[in-house]
This record gives structure tokens, C-alpha cells and sequence, in this order.
């Protein structure tokens, strides 16, 4: 039975993985620009020139690649964030409509490993940023203590947002869209003369499986990395909102900033070999060399706001895959639980690990190839889809979704050991234990072929899926709506 809500109080939302009652469905598509904007304004994407230009290939190669990848990433986000105005839930409820109600969890698990990994790093990304701006200060950077409050600070504001919920996020990010986007601008014009233009033209081309390699890279950096929590800022959409008008918002706000960003990064990356090898160690506080003193502190203070704007985000969406997944715990109380988490692995980092960007990108292509065969199956079932969830059923395994879906779940199952067999783990020399993915590579001229780092498994998931969902459920479907 489809649990109804009352009214949120002012401050902290109370909504959980409930529908949300018409009454309070009251945004407008055009509202989805602030949330997606601020979170991906931050100076980190610059960060991306420089991974993008580590896979060897040319400034003009990366930037098609880039704008590709960020474009094309966030858009599926859009269409993923359709669902959330047709059933006004969170991402991982609706999909219950293609996995069942209790096979949705094995989707669900994968999510919220994912939201964890990205919120964590971001915090992290604060936490060394503000040790590296204090050094140029003339400061401690490796001070313990000053680590420790900054761990404590950035924790706490990103718990105490995504605790008070929706409305105030809203709210927060309208206001830190402008702010980051300043500031933003203007370590742009100070860092202009740093471009070394003959030397960024001078990058030699790369292979194609290099070109392939670092779109997989973006699109999994950027609107992939974001896509199992769209339809959760979609969900107080009205329901007579555009289709058209929910992708274009939400693909906007989320790819114009880093489109311009990682284009910048390009620049300076490719003028400075020694800068593109200091980002691999702390992407933020590398950039923060290239800054006169009078503007570390605003500029500390703008990257961290910004990095906290993408964790809020995946915090609040976190906890409602928490509870989607079975735990009967308020909203609030779920996304402090998260919030613990993600304190706790920004310690481990911060004070114990010697390499956090090599786990970082393990973890993103580990999880990124089921991840995206779960998108393909929940794109093809949006856009096979015609008509409002059936928000009863949604809760109930015994309604039309039923308790498993077995097309999905073995259509994720074999599209993630086929993706896994077709990708390389770059963290694979500094943790044996870790070196099972590439097993198929065999048949594309093995792990040291030029196809090796093009990371093809991801695609295969994403587009496998999407086909097999397409034909083997559109009869399925029809029946549901029937």
C-alpha cells in the first residue's frame, strides 16, 4: 500500500521514500538548473583536464571527448529523472517498476556503495584542499589537529544539510550557485596567464581505444557518477510538467559548468606537466598554487562550499536507498547514519591511506559497469513507459511490479560479468587482491592491446541493457499499464 505524507514542517523535511501528495508538488522544471549547477560548479572539474589528458591523446581529442562525455552523461540523468515526475519517489522506489519490489535491492545495494564513494571522496577533496591552501598560507598543512577540524567541519555541514532535507537544499544551492560561480570566474582570469597555448597545440593525438578510454572516464566522472539519484530532485515536479522540460533543466544545470571547466582544465594541464602530475595527489590544492595569496582564502572557502554542494546531494540520496533497501528508519535519521560513514572514511584517507586517487578510480569502474547496465534497464523502461506509476504497487510485491523481476535482474547480473571481463582496474599494481576485472580483454588484444584502458565494458553494460530491456519487457510493460 502506497504510504501517504503530510505536510513537511518548515525545516526538516520529513519525506520519506514515500510519494509525495500532489499538494506539495510544486516545482517547476526550470527549478532543476540550481541543484545540478551547484553541485558540479566546483573547481574540481578542472582537475578532469588533467586525467583526461593522462589517457595520451591531444587537446582537441580531449575536448570533443569531454563535451561528449558531460553532455550525453547528464542527459541520461534527464531521462532518468522523467520517472521522478510520473511517480513523484525517489530513484530507487521507482525502479521497483522494472525489478520488482524486492529485486530492486540488488540495484539498490550497488546505489548506495555508489553515493557513499562519491560523497566520501568529495569530502575528502575538502579536507585536503583546506591542508594544502593553510600550507601556502604559510601555515601547518600537516598539522593533525587542523586536519581533524576540518574533517569535523566539513562533515558536519554536509550531515546537517542533508538531515533538514530537500527544501532547504533547494534553497542552499540557489544561493551557492552564485557564490562558487563568482569566484569560479575569477580563478579563471588570474590563472589565464598560465596557459601556455603552443604547448597545450603541441600534445601528440592518441589511439582511438585512448579517445574511447577517456570518454568512459568523463561520462562515469560526471552525469554517471550522479545518475542513481535524478529522479530524486524530480520528485516534486507536477505531474503535467514536459518530458522535454525535465531532460533539458536537468541536463543544463548539471553539464554547463563543466564543460567550460574541464575545457579549462585542458589548457592548463597541457601547459604544465609538472601541475598535471600534482592533481593526480590532491586535485583541488594543486590548483590553489596557481593563485596570489590574497585569493586562497576566498578561493578555500568557494571550493569547499562547492564540494559540500555535490556530498549534500548524494548524502540526501544515499539515505533514501538506505531506506528504500528495507531499513525502517526516518529519512533524517538515515542520511546521519551515511553521514557517519562518510566521517569515517574521510579519516581513513586523510590520516592513513598513501594513495587515495588509484582506490578512487577502482571504485568508480567497479561499480560504474553495473551502475550503468541498471541506467540502460531503467532508461528503456522510462521511455517504454506511457502512462503515471501505479503508487500502490510501487509497495506492494504482490502488485503489478511483483516481488522480482528475473529479465532485469539477470540482464544486470550478465551485462556486469561481460562489463567487468571488458575493463582494466588501474588500481590492480598497488592491490594484487583487486585484479580480477580484464578477463575478456583476450579478445581485443589483451591487457596490454591499445583497447585495454578504453574501459569498453561500461558501454557494453549500458547499451546491452538498454536493448535487451527494450525487446524482452516491452510486453511486460504493456501488460502493467494495461
Amino acid at each position: 500500500m502506497s504510504e501517504k505524507i503530510a505536510a513537511a514542517p518548515a525545516l526538516i523535511e520529513r519525506a520519506g521514500i514515500e510519494v509525495i501528495p500532489e499538494s506539495e508538488r510544486t516545482a517547476k522544471p526550470r527549478d532543476l538548473f540550481w541543484p545540478w549547477f551547484a553541485a558540479n560548479v566546483s573547481v574540481f572539474g578542472m582537475s578532469y583536464g588533467s586525467f583526461v589528458l593522462g589517457f595520451g591523446i591531444s587537446f582537441w581529442q580531449a575536448t570533443i571527448v569531454s563535451i561528449i562525455g558531460i553532455v550525453i552523461s547528464f542527459a541520461l540523468c534527464g531521462l532518468i529523472a522523467i520517472a521522478g515526475k510520473r511517480g513523484s519517489a525517489p530513484t530507487m522506489v521507482l525502479s521497483r517498476a522494472a525489478f520488482g519490489v524486492h529485486g530492486q535491492k540488488v540495484p539498490g545495494i550497488v546505489s548506495w556503495l555508489t553515493s557513499i564513494g562519491w560523497e566520501t571522496f568529495l569530502a575528502i577533496m575538502a579536507v585536503l584542499a583546506t591542508a594544502t591552501v593553510i600550507t601556502q598560507l604559510g601555515g601547518d598543512g600537516d598539522s593533525v589537529a587542523l586536519k581533524i577540524i576540518a574533517t569535523v567541519v566539513v562533515a558536519a555541514l554536509i550531515v546537517a544539510a542533508s538531515v533538514l532535507g530537500y527544501h532547504t537544499i533547494m534553497k542552499m544551492q540557489s544561493v551557492l550557485t552564485w557564490i562558487t560561480g563568482a569566484v569560479t570566474i575569477l580563478y579563471v582570469i588570474l590563472t589565464i596567464p598560465h596557459i601556455d597555448f603552443a604547448a597545450v597545440m603541441a600534445l601528440p593525438a592518441g589511439g582511438i581505444g585512448a579517445v574511447i578510454g577517456a570518454l568512459v572516464m568523463v561520462m562515469t566522472g560526471f552525469g554517471l557518477g550522479w545518475i542513481n539519484i535524478a529522479a530524486d530532485w524530480s520528485r516534486y515536479q507536477k505531474r503535467t510538467a514536459s518530458d522535454g522540460a525535465i531532460v533539458f533543466w536537468n541536463t543544463l544545470g548539471g553539464a554547463i559548468a563543466p564543460v567550460l571547466l574541464v575545457v579549462f582544465g585542458l589548457l592548463l594541464a597541457g601547459s604544465d606537466h609538472e601541475l598535471m602530475a600534482a592533481v593526480g595527489a590532491d586535485p583541488i590544492g594543486a590548483l590553489a598554487t596557481l593563485l596570489p595569496i590574497w585569493m586562497l582564502v576566498p578561493f578555500l572557502l568557494t571550493a569547499v562550499l562547492a564540494l559540500v554542494s555535490g556530498a549534500v546531494l548524494g548524502i540526501y540520496s544515499s539515505g533514501l536507498t538506505l531506506i528504500s533497501l528495507g531499513i525502517r528508519i526516518p529519512r533524517p535519521s538515515a542520511a546521519a547514519i551515511d553521514g557517519v560513514i562518510l566521517t569515517l572514511g574521510t579519516i581513513w584517507v586523510v590520516f592513513f591511506a598513501t594513495d587515495f586517487l588509484g582506490p578512487f578510480q577502482s571504485f568508480l569502474i567497479t561499480l560504474g559497469v553495473p551502475l550503468a547496465s541498471w541506467a540502460g534497464i531503467l532508461i528503456a523502461d522510462i521511455l517504454r513507459r506511457r502512462k503515471d506509476y501505479d503508487e500502490d504497487a510501487l509497495f506492494d510485491a504482490r502488485g503489478r511490479y511483483g516481488a522480482w523481476d528475473w529479465t532485469s535482474i539477470v540482464t544486470m547480473v550478465v551485462a556486469s560479468v561481460i562489463g567487468w571481463g571488458l575493463v582494466v582496474n588501474n588500481f590492480a599494481a598497488e592491490a594484487a587482491w583487486n585484479n580480477w576485472q580484464g578477463y575478456l580483454l583476450f579478445a581485443i588484444g589483451g591487457r596490454d592491446g591499445d583497447w585495454a584502458y578504453a574501459n569498453l565494458g561500461v558501454f557494453f553494460a549500458l547499451v546491452l541493457s538498454f536493448l535487451v530491456t527494450w525487446f524482452a519487457r516491452a510486453a511486460k510493460i504493456r501488460r502493467q499499464e494495461a
